[in-house]
This record gives C-alpha cells, sequence and structure tokens, in this order.
C-alpha cells in the first residue's frame, strides 16, 4: 500500500503515495490505450499491463528503461492479475495460469475453475508462502486455496452461502478475509487451515456489492468498502497470536480465555470472534461508484485511502486506538497532472509490517530501512541487495540486466 497504479482510456500511471499533500506521479505511459489492469511489483519497475485493444494479451514492463520484458496471450479476456516476488498469477473465466516471476515460465494452469465473470481471486504477497485464493464454486461461497509455491491444492473452505465477492489475504499470508455477494457479513480464516477466527458484520437492512476487502500491514484491522457510501474499518482482536513480549491487556487477557474456552465449545463457534460494530466508520461523499480501499502508514500515521472510479484518491486518518468517524484530510485528483518523482533510497522497498500505535509512537525523523528483501528500482546492484537463493534457486535478479529477463513472445 505504497503506491498507487490507475488505468484510463489513454494508457497508465504510478504514483508514489510517501505524502499526505502531494501526489508524486511516478510514470505515465501514453502507449497503450484503454488500460484496464495495471499491477506494479511493490516499488519495483516491473509493471504488468493488459489493455481492451488486446484484451487476451499480458504485456510486461520494465518502466524504468521503458522495455517491454514479455508478453503473453491466453485463450479469453484476461480478468485479474495478481503479484508476488515469486508467482505471477492470470485469471481468467474458467481457468488460472500460474508463472514463475522470475523468468515467466508457465507453472501450472488450473483448468475447469467454476465460472468465475469477475475474475475474482487473491494472492499471498508473502512470496514464501504465495497462496492462491479463487471460488470454488459459483453458486456457493466456498474457497479454493492452492498453494502457488508447492502448485497443490491446500485445502478449500465453506466460507459463506452465496457466492463470493471479495477475497483479501492479509501481508503475511496467515489470514485469508472473504465477503459474499450479500455483503452483509465479513469473515476471516485462518491459512493454511481454513479454521473461521472472526466474523465481522457490516449490516442488516440491504445487501450490498462489497468492492475492496484490505487488511492493513500489521493485520489490527480489516477495512470493507461497497457501492454504500459508508466504508467499514473492523479490529481484529488478538486471539491466540498475542506476542511474549507485549504487556498484558484485558483484552489479551480474554483472549486467553476465550482460547481455554473454545476446548468445551461446539465446532461451529470455537475459535472464533464475532464483532456487530465497525470500529472505524468513514461517509464517501459519493454512492454508487466502484471505489478500492488500502490502510497505509503515511508519514508515520495510520490512513485509510480511497480511490474511486471517476478518479478521486481521499486520504483520511485513522484513530488506531478510539477509532469512531475518520476525517478527511486530502483530496487529489488522479487524473490531473502530477509532480514526477525523483529516486527516493527509501521508497525502493514496501514498508515492514508494525503495529499502527508503535508507528504513531515513534519519535525517530530517520526512515525507516526495510529489511524485507526482493525487488529494488535499481535492481538491488548499486545498494549491494541481493535477492537470497532460497527465492530464486539460480541465484540473484537484476531488473536493470536484459539477460535476466529475455524477450519472449507466446
Amino acid at each position: 500500500c505504497s503506491s498507487l497504479a490507475i488505468g484510463t482510456t489513454t494508457g497508465y500511471k504510478l504514483f508514489s503515495l510517501s505524502s499526505v499533500e502531494q501526489l508524486d506521479q511516478v510514470h505515465e505511459s501514453n502507449e497503450i490505450p484503454d488500460v484496464y489492469i495495471v499491477e506494479r511489483l511493490f516499488s519495483s519497475s516491473l509493471v504488468v499491463v493488459v489493455s481492451r485493444a488486446k484484451p487476451q494479451q499480458m504485456n510486461v514492463y520494465h518502466f524504468k528503461k521503458g522495455t517491454e520484458i514479455c508478453n503473453y496471450s491466453y485463450s479469453s479476456h484476461i480478468l485479474s492479475i495478481r503479484l508476488n516476488r515469486q508467482r505471477l498469477v492470470v485469471c481468467l473465466e474458467e481457468s488460472i495460469y500460474i508463472h514463475n516471476i522470475k523468468d515467466m515460465k508457465l507453472l501450472k494452469t488450473i483448468l475447469d475453475t467454476p465460472p468465475n465473470t469477475t475474475g475474482l481471486c487473491a494472492l499471498s504477497i508473502n512470496h514464501a508462502n504465495s497462496y492462491l485464493a479463487y471460488p470454488g464454486s459459483a453458486t456457493s461461497g466456498e474457497i479454493a486455496l492452492y498453494d502457488g509455491n508447492t502448485l497443490k491444492t491446500a485445502c478449500t473452505i465453506p466460507a459463506h452461502d452465496g457466492p463470493l465477492a471479495a477475497l483479501a489475504f492479509n501481508s503475511t499470508g496467515s489470514k485469508l478475509a472473504s465477503a459474499s455477494e450479500k455483503g452483509t457479513v465479513i469473515r476471516v480464516f485462518s491459512i493454511p487451515g481454513g479454521q473461521k477466527l472472526y466474523e465481522f458484520r457490516r449490516g442488516m437492512k440491504r445487501y450490498v456489492n462489497i468492492s475492496s476487502l484490505v487488511f492493513s500491514m500489521d493485520s489490527q484491522f480489516l477495512c470493507a468498502s461497497s457501492n454504500t457510501e459508508t466504508v467499514h474499518i473492523f479490529k481484529l482482536e488478538h486471539l491466540t497470536d498475542s506476542r511474549p513480549e507485549e504487556p498484558p491487556t484485558w483484552s489479551g487477557y480474554m483472549g486467553k480465555m476465550f482460547q481455554a474456552a473454545t476446548n468445551y465449545l461446539p465446532a461451529q463457534v470455537s475459535g472464533m470472534m464475532s464483532q456487530d460494530r465497525a470500529f472505524a466508520t468513514v461517509r464517501l461523499n459519493i454512492s454508487g461508484q466502484r471505489n478500492i480501499c488500502a490502510l497505509s502508514t503515511i508519514q508515520k500515521l495510520p490512513r485509510l485511502l480511497v480511490t474511486t472510479s471517476d478518479g478521486h484518491l481521499y486520504i483520511y486518518n485513522l484513530d488506531p486506538q478510539d477509532g469512531g468517524e475518520c476525517v478527511l484530510i486530502k483530496n487529489h485528483s488522479l487524473l490531473g497532472s502530477g509532480k514526477m518523482e525523483e529516486n527516493k533510497e527509501n521508497d525502493l522497498q514496501p514498508p515492514v509490517p508494525q503495529s499502527y500505535a508503535a508507528t504513531v509512537a515513534r519519535q525517530s525523523t530517520v526512515p525507516s530501512t526495510s529489511t524485507m528483501p526482493g525487488y529494488s528500482e535499481d535492481g538491488g546492484a548499486l545498494r549491494g541487495e541481493v535477492i537470497p537463493e532460497h527465492e530464486f534457486a539460480t541465484g540473484p535478479v537484476c531488473l536493470d540486466d536484459e539477460n535476466e529477463f529475455p524477450p519472449v513472445s507466446i
């Protein structure tokens, strides 16, 4: 949640979300019109684009150099693309393709998936597990969980009665949130076991179409937005993952009591906590528009970001202690001309997950450096960073090295 990509009728734009007041445009391309999918690999120079002119073709670019790494064509329209440092997933209506992101080799084709007209799927951004979730049924809310590393089915989760509308992993890939087309209940499951951990109710009076479901990087909060004007933020109270170094709290004590009680509870409620009210909310001044939300830390404070299909980015302050109504602090137009971003050393990697409370309390003005290995804008060569061999068996990868990504066309 440190950058934003938008597709337009003329091409696509990439923005850095490092500041509240200033929207920094990282890159703009007008070479391909009518872009409806644009996915950037974290803060690297790797970007994947699909246009309405060629909806069956995926183009992978190194946008800093302005070069095409490769392009692949598929049997039907591409509905969505997900990627992490290990895998690139292409979702069609009735099949899913899994590529190795280093050399773009096709590793696995999952054929005859239930009809998935919206291309609904989620991929863990944590490449250590690379779990993939997609609808296991077109008529019920069953989730198919697939291990993108071992290329084997992990499990199926009976999440909802009705068909699925939204799926999202947390940053570590240990939790999966889901919502059905009814949109009244959001559930969170443990991964890879599939046990139900939380149940949140966002409303009972009317069915809504949940368009965006996202965890905060520290997994303390879960945000849901829909075609209504209200955005809901739920707080995930700790159940069993309280860290030993954390001071004891009332909620932590109750969590342990609840954990002990699960041995005596029926299976359908064991290990699950329910909340009927959102921890925090936002009332947008628009309704009926598709939007995407994110929970991010910008300039050391927790923020809620809402991007709408009419080309605006709304930034709200989120009170991580008391919640309540979030306060709008900035509205940016994404379709205007943005200021081109300079290369920033501290913007090369995605941020390290940490608690909002710790972020707010931190007094240091020195930007924190990430310990998360992987791609960087300079490919790691200038800063001495290396992608570890457990990630790519053949050794480090430099995005600036043409030999690492030879142009291919299939």
